[in-house]
């Protein structure tokens, strides 16, 4: 059973870097890496309880917390881009 919900959790990321690698904006590729992340941890925790191993939970927690810092530095990063794109220049007055 939790063989199939492993297998079911790969095809999904192989979805979500597809996703990634063709979304048409920005936003799509973070969102499909954010979500490539996360199920990241699911299947780490699946492994960890097939395996027989709850010291996985541990570093699956840790895995979601890096990758939710991650996200949310590079959508300040991306932000702060757009940002500077919008602000007019003091030579273009």
């Amino acid at each position: 059973m939790f063989a199939a919900a492993a297998i079911c959790i790969l095809v999904v990321m192989a979805l979500a870097l597809a996703r990634a690698f063709l979304g048409p904006t920005v936003c799509d590729r973070i969102l499909a890496v954010n979500m490539f992340g996360t199920k990241t941890v699911l299947l780490i925790a699946v492994y960890g309880f097939l395996t027989g191993r709850p010291d996985f939970l541990d570093i699956a927690i840790t895995y979601a917390l890096i990758n939710f810092i991650g996200v949310i530095a590079v959508l300040k990063f991306v932000e702060g881009i757009a940002d500077s794109e919008q602000q007019p220049r003091p030579d273009e007055f």
